[in-house]
Parts: structure tokens; sequence; C-alpha cells
């Protein structure tokens, strides 16, 4: 009994410690976060491992017209967002990210997701909804987003603190080596934790807030994400879940915030048009 109390006082301690140590800000919106618990390097080698996995298991899209457009609209906000976090010498923030942009062949699957370090996936299913690079350009900027807001490994360290303290220790700090690429895969979406879902919709209001402005300073029309997601709210024909039991916004909710967010995005988006 008194081994198990000393290593439950460690593990305090160990949190105590880490939560202090490891916070960092998210670009733009200047809210604090915690993603130093486990190495930024760890988690960008995991997620390129675990990338390629993914993409070695699926079919990728063979339509050359819609690849060009997934790898255009991806490149495209890339770069602007490059040159954006240059002009304000934060180039440190996209350290360690190499960029790559996929389009797997899943009609049946609307989705895309991103992971860290700037790999991001599309399924063919939602491109339907997006109609074109415009729409394609929405969903780019809100995953580009959710890469450079470092959401995955926020959810990562949260998930690591959390299995930390279930195990006191032992399961997450090197005895299973599965842990942190099953981490990986629920924080970026493949997989879902009940107990996380309040902390996913604040991910996800944050990514389109600055999906918006990464879209608008890569040229393109920000006033089309409402536009698609009241196409996206018509798809789902109502059968969209309860928003306390989603890991994203309720459509009526993320179209009135995306709306309010509307005029900064703008200013971005004339200032990319010289204007």
């Amino acid at each position: 009994m008194r081994v198990l109390q000393v290593k439950t006082y460690l593990f305090l301690i160990f949190i105590s410690v880490g939560v202090h140590t490891a916070c960092t800000t998210v670009p733009i919106t200047g809210r604090s976060q915690m993603t130093g618990l486990i190495d930024s390097q760890e988690v960008m080698q995991l997620s390129a491992e675990a990338y390629r996995q993914v993409v070695d298991s699926v079919k990728l899209s063979n339509n050359e017209e819609q690849v060009a457009m997934i790898k255009h609209s991806g490149t495209r906000i890339q770069k602007a967002v490059e040159q954006y976090f240059a002009d304000r010498n934060q180039s440190e923030i996209l350290e360690g990210f190499h960029w790559e942009f996929n389009l797997i062949d899943n009609d049946s699957t609307v989705n895309a997701w991103a992971m860290p370090g700037g790999k991001v996936a599309f399924y063919t299913g939602i491109l339907p909804i997006c109609k074109d690079e415009l729409g394609i350009a929405v969903v780019m900027g809100h995953e580009v987003a959710h890469a450079i807001a470092r959401h995955g490994q926020e959810r990562m360290n949260t998930s690591y603190a959390q299995q930390v303290g279930l195990s006191l220790g032992a399961l997450a700090l090197g005895e299973d080596p599965t842990v942190l690429q099953r981490i990986l895969f629920e924080a970026v979406g493949i997989g879902s934790n009940v107990a996380t879902l309040s902390f996913s919709r604040r991910h996800e209001s944050e990514a389109d807030e600055l999906g918006l402005i990464f879209m608008a300073i890569a040229g393109y029309n920000p006033e089309e994400a409402p536009i698609f997601w009241e196409r996206m709210a018509a798809t789902s024909g109502g059968q969209a879940p309860l928003e306390f039991l989603s890991t994203h916004p309720s459509h009526q909710t993320r179209v009135e915030r995306l709306k309010a967010a509307m005029p900064r995005a703008l200013e971005y988006f004339k200032a990319s048009k010289g204007q």
C-alpha cells in the first residue's frame, strides 16, 4: 500500500511539473495549450510513420483532376501560411513540418483529417459537398489549421497524461510501444473518446477560425465557408448527432461562428488581392 502511495505521489509531481513546463500558445488565437509532455520531434516522426501506414493500406484516387485540386489547394495554403509566419519572424512555428496532401478513394466516407507535421488526407466522399476547389479550400484551411495549432499533439499529450494516471506511469512511459500510436490515431479522429468530446469541439471551433484566415491569405474567398457547412448540414438530412455527443459543433453553431469571424478573414482576403 505504501509503494502505491509513493507511486501516486511521484506521478502527481510528474504531472504538476509537466503541465507547468509543457505549455505553448496557439498561433493567432493565443490560447494556451499543453503540448510538451511528449517530445515534438517524436510526435512528428510517429505521425509521418503512421500517415505512411495509412496511405499504404488504402486505395489512393487515380482521378487526376480531383487529385490535382487537392494538391494544388493544399500547396497554395501551405505556401501562404509559410509566408505569413515568415513575415512575422515566426517560421519556427512550422519547424519539423513536411507537408503532404493525398486523396483516398472512398466515396462512403465524408471526411478529411490532418496529422501533426502537415500530413493531410481527404476522402473522395467529401468532394461532392466541396463541389470545386473553393469548397476544397474550406476543408483544407480547416485541416491545415489543425496541424498548425498542434491540436493532434495537444490531444496526444492530454491522453498521455490520462494514461499515465491510470497506470501510475508504467503503460505510457514505454512498456507498451503501441500506446503512442493508438493515442495518435485517436487524437486525429481515427477512433473516439467520449471523455474528450468537449475538448475536441474546442479544437474544431478554433480550426474553423484559423482555417478562415488561412484560406483567405491564400486568396480563397472565406465567404464560401458557411455556405459549405450549410451544404454539409443539408447533406446530413438532419441526422447529425446532438452537439453534446459530437466531436464537432452543430452545423448551425458552426455557421454562426464562421459568420461572426468573417469580417477579420475578409480583411486578410482583401490584402491577398492587394485591395
